[in-house]
């Protein structure tokens, strides 16, 4: 097929990597534009970007697709799209919105599908920008990755295809995020490979929830939530934007937690120091933290970090 693939972070890199590989024609790539990125904030190119480079394709990315927003410069790019005359276009975490004009352009393929999205969730539950931390964050059991038919309306479309995975106790939103971006790239060359069984099915209401955008500042850590519910977030941060707290006035990045139940005391107190752990009280029972660490610092285990940073029962994080 002649597609137009729309994507920018490391999650829709695998589904471009198995179309190159499958033998569609990938017409054009569309990316954010390049960002800066490290200590020297040095404009980088998205993951995307640096694929659609090292394979010798047409790249293009825009700041907008909106005509109203862009201009001249958003007009210039749908008429790039028209002119190339793709059969189909994927996107995979792109991060603008597609206009209606947009999603027209292609040809279609099998039922007349134009336009296909592979989202990160079991739809109708968690649509929106951040569904794999969500997910982790609420205590899900289960996820996946659905191939949805694009529409107007936010991740509203029918589902054409979907995988469903299990949501592990140790899974961060980093091993998931890995994890359903292979399991979606092979999901998509499934379903191109026979275009006509592709059936569509409205998404029901019932169960419909949306993942919003996660915000630095709930990576604060609040101590006097449940220990469950901690242990979640560092998981659902990790690893943006990391859950953290206060030691000693200092930015102290949270990585991974187990929860001891019978645990208790004021929330935020430390009430146990040893080479496990740093037990420390919530709302709700302990969180003894495993993993940990200081600002400028490397991620260390727990019997790591109180060698250079020791700490006895009674202090206080945040």
């Amino acid at each position: 097929m002649r597609i137009v693939y729309a994507g920018t972070p490391a999650f829709a890199v695998p589904a471009l990597a198995a179309l190159i590989a499958a033998g569609h024609e990938i017409a054009l790539v569309l990316s954010q534009p390049d960002r800066p990125a490290g200590r020297g904030l040095k404009l980088t190119p998205s993951p995307v970007k640096a694929l659609a480079a090292e394979h010798g394709l047409a790249i293009d990315t825009p700041e907008t697709l909106s005509l109203r927003k862009g201009g001249d410069a958003a007009a210039q790019v749908h008429g790039r799209l028209a002119a190339l005359a793709p059969d189909l276009l994927v996107v995979a975490a792109y991060g603008l919105i597609l206009p209606q004009a947009v999603l027209d352009i292609p040809r279609g393929i099998g039922p007349g599908v134009r336009a296909i999205n592979l989202h990160a969730s079991l739809l109708p539950r968690w649509r929106g920008a951040a569904p794999i931390a969500r997910a982790i964050e609420a205590g899900d059991t289960e996820t996946g990755v659905d191939l949805m038919e694009m529409e107007a309306g936010l991740d509203t479309g029918p589902v054409l295809a979907e995988v469903r995975t299990a949501i592990g106790p140790d899974d961060t939103a980093g091993t998931l995020t890995e994890r359903l971006a292979h399991l979606g790239a092979e999901l998509l060359v499934r379903a191109l490979d026979a275009p006509e069984s592709l059936v569509r099915r409205p998404q029901p209401e019932e169960g419909m929830c949306y993942a919003h955008k996660i915000d630095k500042a709930e990576a604060r850590v609040d101590w006097a939530r449940s220990a469950v519910e901690l242990e979640r977030q560092l998981r659902a941060f990790d690893p943006m934007p990391a859950a953290h707290t206060l030691l000693r006035g200092e930015v102290l990045k949270l990585w991974q937690g187990r929860v001891e139940p019978g645990a208790s005391g004021e929330p935020g107190t430390v009430l146990a120091v040893d080479g496990t752990g740093l037990l420390v009280a919530t709302g709700r029972g302990g969180l003894r933290l495993t993993r940990l660490q200081r600002a400028g610092g490397k991620r260390l285990a727990a019997r790591e970090f109180l060698a250079g940073c020791p700490l006895a029962p009674g202090e206080r994080l945040g």
